[in-house]
Parts: C-alpha cells; sequence; structure tokens
C-alpha cells in the first residue's frame, strides 16, 4: 500500500486525482440555482469546505494524537450548521482507547457522538455510539472524564461506546444564551497519553488529500441532494427522516424538520407551533447550500430562550425580507430563497410546525 502511495505522489497523481474531485464538486454548483448570487455562494462553500476538509484530513488526521478542532464554525458551514451549537471533531481510532475529560463549564447541552467513518470516505457517517451530560457523572466542580472504547472498561465513570471501525468524535456544545453560559474545556488523548506523533509520510498524504476531495464532493453532492428534494415541499416543515438523519451524522437526540423557503419580496413565511416539554429547541434560516445565514450579524434563528411567546404557550416565528413589527421576526438576509430548519430536542412529543405565506402588509394583523 506504500508502495502505490509512493507511486501516486512521486507522479502527482494524488494531487491531480484532488484537483479532480474538487472540479466534481464544482460541477454540484454548476447544477444548483442558475443566478450570480446563489452561483457565487455555492462556490464561496466549496472554497470553505476545502479549507475545513484539509484541516481534517491533512492536519489532524492522527489517531494517536487526536485534536479537538472546530470544522463547522462562522465561516465554515455544511448540513444545516446550527447556530446554537460549538461543534469539535477529532479523530479516532476504534482499536484504540481514548480519554476525554475536562470541566462541564455550564453551557445548556453538551454531547458526545462517535461515529463509523467520516464524510472523507463516502456520504454516510453512521453512529457507533452516543452520551451527553444528562446521562453523565460529573463531580461537584464540573469536572469529569470519559472513557472510549469498544469495550465497556471497568469502573469507568463515563463511557462512550465505539465500534472497531469509529473513525471521527463528535462533540456539540449548545448555548440558548452565550452572554450567560460558559462553553466546556475538553481534552482528549489516547489512554496512556500521546507518545510519538505519526510522521508525515507518501501515504498519509495520499490518503490525506484523496479523503479532502472526497469530502468536499461527497458533502456537496449530498446537501445538495437534500436541498433538490426539499423543494418539493417549499415553505412547510415536514419532519425529515430519523435515519437518514442519523445516518448523516445528526444528533440521536434531535428530531429534524428539513425544508425549502421561497418568499417574494412582498411575502413573508408564517411558522406556528406550540413547543411539547423537551430539553429546547430551535429553528434556522439557510442558503441554498444548507449554510447557515450570517448569525454574527443578522438575527437568522430562534430558540426557547430566545424566542417572544404568546399567551398560551405557542410561538410564531415569521420569516420576512423586512421587518414586519413582530416579534420572531428571522431576517432573509438579501437571499429570496434557501433551506431551513427546526429541531426539536429530546421532546416527549414532535408536532409539525405549521406554515403558511401571507402578504408581508398582513403579518401583524394575524390572529
Amino acid at each position: 500500500m506504500s508502495g502505490r502511495s509512493e507511486t501516486r505522489i512521486l507522479e502527482g497523481r494524488t494531487w491531480d486525482d484532488f484537483c479532480d474531485r474538487l472540479r466534481e464538486a464544482g460541477k454540484v454548483v454548476m447544477h444548483g440555482p442558475a443566478n450570480p448570487f446563489d452561483r457565487a455562494e455555492g462556490f464561496r462553500y466549496l472554497s470553505r469546505i476545502t479549507r475545513a476538509a484539509l484541516q481534517t484530513f491533512v492536519e489532524h488526521a492522527d489517531p494517536l494524537a487526536p485534536v479537538l478542532q472546530r470544522v463547522v464554525h462562522e465561516t465554515a458551514k455544511m448540513g444545516a450548521d446550527n447556530p446554537d451549537n460549538f461543534y469539535f471533531n477529532a479523530a479516532i481510532r476504534g482499536t484504540e482507547r481514548y480519554r476525554v475529560y475536562g470541566n462541564r463549564g455550564s453551557v445548556h447541552y453538551l454531547s458526545f457522538s462517535t461515529m463509523v467513518g467520516h464524510y472523507g470516505q463516502g456520504a454516510a457517517m453512521p453512529p457507533s455510539g452516543s452520551l451527553d451530560a444528562s446521562q453523565m457523572t460529573i463531580a461537584d466542580d464540573g469536572s469529569f472524564e470519559i472513557i472510549l472504547s469498544v469495550d465497556e472498561p471497568e469502573g469507568a465513570a463515563n463511557w462512550l461506546p465505539m465500534k472497531p471501525e469509529s473513525g471521527t468524535l463528535i462533540v456539540r456544545q449548545t448555548r440558548l444564551d452565550p452572554a450567560a453560559e460558559t462553553l466546556a474545556d475538553i481534552h482528549i488523548e489516547p489512554v496512556g497519553g500521546v507518545g510519538e506523533t505519526t510522521p508525515v509520510t507518501a501515504k498519509t498524504i495520499d490518503e490525506g488529500l484523496t479523503q479532502s476531495g472526497n469530502l468536499v464532493y461527497f458533502a456537496a453532492a449530498m446537501f445538495a441532494s437534500w436541498a433538490n428534494g426539499f423543494e418539493a415541499h417549499a415553505n412547510e416543515l415536514p419532519e425529515f427522516d430519523r435515519d437518514r438523519a442519523k445516518m448523516a451524522g445528526g444528533d440521536p437526540n434531535i428530531v429534524y424538520y428539513h425544508s425549502y423557503w421561497k418568499l417574494g419580496p412582498d411575502e413573508a413565511l408564517v411558522i406556528d407551533a406550540t413547543p411539547p416539554p423537551c430539553d429546547h429547541w430551535n429553528f434556522q434560516l439557510n442558503n441554498h447550500w444548507m449554510e447557515s445565514l450570517d448569525y454574527r450579524y443578522f438575527r437568522i434563528h430562534v430558540n426557547s430562550k430566545t424566542a417572544a411567546y404568546r399567551d398560551d404557550g405557542s410561538v410564531r416565528i415569521v420569516v420576512a425580507h423586512e421587518d414586519p413589527g413582530v416579534p420572531n421576526w428571522i431576517q432573509t438576509v438579501g437571499h429570496e430563497r434557501g433551506t431551513m430548519c427546526f429541531r426539536w430536542v429530546r421532546a416527549e412529543e414532535h408536532p409539525q410546525p405549521r406554515t403558511r405565506v401571507v402578504p408581508l402588509r398582513d403579518v401583524a394583523a394575524l390572529d
């Protein structure tokens, strides 16, 4: 295998194949909306996930020296990334054992998931284990330790299962009120500590660039396919298939409602829902490529903490290009279309949010 990699590196085929994969991903964008705005966002999207892929599979791919890194964040987005979340990923190997430790902080929701493989090997990333803070033993000072392994270790306070094929650890930290919540401080190391890191070889770079190109292509193709399918029920919010969500790396505690939205200049999308007993919920607006809109500067999402509720406990969310003068306005930030997502997290029931498109001028007068 190393001989093949050395040949590919020496002949430049590794780089050629990587560039060819990026070219294939470009065709995904070319099959998307045929207007300059959405296409420009599409190519920016590819540049962002290329950066994320290289960071993941070239810079921090060693499972013997794992690094918890933010691959998805404010300027690298994919798959309806949750604006309330801080995501951390690390490369792992199911045949090893790992120690994850740190301080829980005060973040509202903290979960850990091990996944089989990664997007660099294909479009699926099925779960192999999950654990969240509500299930964990945590010391009074907030400190904790989790053991990641295939077999449950004797005497471990917290165990996160893996399979021999596990290749990715995903940590989700959900802050509903960033000003009042402190992120968890989390570290990972192989049991016994990090020895000598794996040196750069023809094999590691051949595999890293191959997996990077695959992630860009597979992620772009998969989420573009989702967005195209969502257009069939534009401006509605049907429940997304739960098994499909898990296979794509979704949190097993979450029920998702993915869809598409399209609005004329004088229209508004009105979403009504009565939250069931749940840990929390949120709604967000994305572009066509399933990137969350820029939540750093605009109100493009709302959650169970930030929402304004009506007297009966229900919530009305209004998506519109201009401020309709009502609570829970979600800004479109210059977009005429895109995808959207509603989440119930650890809910006792999963009611479908009700939607309707109305003239913008009528929003304030609605019952």
